[in-house]
């Protein structure tokens, strides 16, 4: 039955992913739902004649090929990290991205005035801040954006919110991991901190080392040592106690630099792909939809606090790349997006709650809220960012008196 499963599995993502290309959306609300739809908490109860329940279990494979979609997600984002670039950018990017962890701050005093602990509003700061890379990358090169003054502040503040995470992540597990007491958890902070400070290292002075592990001619030898390095090194990131995600991300950091970065990418694209669509099923397929209406004031709560929040912190980002009113509205737009991260930040509840150090009803509460958070703002973000006309317009006959008359924009 398992690789029944898994079929099954691998033709629902399909299809399902046909259809949102087909409607003009995001794929990632689509293989959630599926997931949802043929999960235990859906499809596994209802009874059919003769042949009983009939549903996709979460196996062991799925469990993995999820975490493994992690990894390859963060390890691409990695690549698309050059150091050398960033520190030329550094300024701007540094403004654009102070102003934007606002966003953090509001999600955590929302958290705290619903959950009324520090460790879940620490959860939901991260959720409702981080904007999705996938989803606005995509979105910007659908648009024909990509080549637009718009791209620069949207992917430099993308940056910063990454390496924000990276960090975030790996205190947030050992947080959840230790009970939420940050004393106790004091060391395995460390730890985790110490590690990445060695990935960066690695990742600053370690290119020729990554150079040669993939200096051959034959394709197959190339994506099999970058994929054996980076699984190896999140594997081994996981067992130290530290996030898997943050390894994978340094790791595409350190291959980044290398002469070979745009064939790893080539060569990884469709894996990425692949594992990333089984990770989103995965979420869909653990999550309780009937614990949704539980969590429907929080989700609309957060859709109204922080759609705005975004908006602004994202106008004024563009202003830090002194972009005009016009192109600086589009960058408040697109960064409402959000994704793919928000719901790895709910998986670390989920873990907390498998390993025993997590209350699994609050974990189950959050999960639900990410996804339903994720749900509505993939989709808000996208269609806010294809119908952004009426928003330039409204932002300048508002904001173009004081700016000196400079709103005009082409493209």
């Amino acid at each position: 039955m398992a690789l029944l499963d898994v079929g099954i599995m691998f033709a629902a993502v399909a299809v399902a992913g046909a259809l949102a290309n087909r409607l003009g959306q995001s794929v990632i609300p689509a293989y959630i739902l599926v997931g949802m739809l043929l999960g235990e908490f859906v499809l596994g109860r209802v009874v059919l004649p003769v042949v009983g329940t009939v549903y996709v279990p979460e196996t062991e494979f799925i469990a993995l090929g999820a975490e493994l979609g992690i990894v390859f997600l963060l390890f691409f984002l990695g690549l698309e990290f050059n150091l050398d670039r960033l520190l030329a950018r550094r300024r701007p990017i540094g403004v654009a991205g102070t102003i934007d962890l606002a966003n953090f701050g509001a999600g955590f005093v929302l958290g705290w005035l619903v959950f009324g602990a520090f460790l879940p509003a620490f959860l939901v700061a991260g959720i409702v801040y981080i904007s999705s890379s996938a989803v606005i990358t995509k979105s910007l090169i659908d648009l024909g954006w990509i080549a637009n003054d718009e791209a620069e502040p949207m992917l430099g503040t993308l940056v910063y919110e990454d390496l924000f995470i990276a960090v975030y992540l790996s205190v947030a597990s050992a947080l959840v991991l230790g009970g939420g007491d940050v004393a106790a958890a004091a060391t395995d902070i460390g730890i985790a901190i110490g590690f990445i400070v060695g990935l960066l290292a690695l990742a600053q002075f370690g290119t020729p080392a990554f150079d040669r592990l993939v200096e051959t001619d034959n394709k197959e030898f190339v994506a099999l040592r970058s994929i054996a390095t980076v699984v190896l090194v999140a594997g081994a990131a996981l067992e130290l106690g530290v996030s898997e995600a943050v390894a994978a991300f340094f790791v595409g950091m350190a291959f980044s630099s290398t002469g070979y970065a745009h064939e790893i990418e080539t060569l990884l694209e469709p894996v990425r792909d692949t594992f990333a669509a089984v990770f989103f099923f995965w979420i869909g397929l653990t999550t309780n939809p009937a614990l949704f209406p539980e969590v429907a004031a929080l989700v609309a709560l957060a859709v109204v606090v922080t759609t705005p929040t975004k908006l602004v912190t994202g106008y004024l980002g563009g202003r830090a790349f002194d972009l005009n009113v016009r192109r600086s509205t589009r960058v408040g737009l697109g960064m409402t997006t959000r994704g793919e991260f928000s719901l790895i930040i709910a998986t670390i509840a989920v873990t907390g709650a498998n390993a025993g150090a997590f209350d699994p009803a609050l974990a189950g509460t959050i999960n639900a809220f990410a996804v339903g958070y994720v749900l509505v703002m993939a989709v808000l973000g996208t269609t806010l960012m294809g119908y952004s006309a009426p928003f330039e317009s409204i932002a300048t006959s508002w904001l173009d008196s004081a700016d000196g008359g400079d709103g005009e924009l082409s493209g």
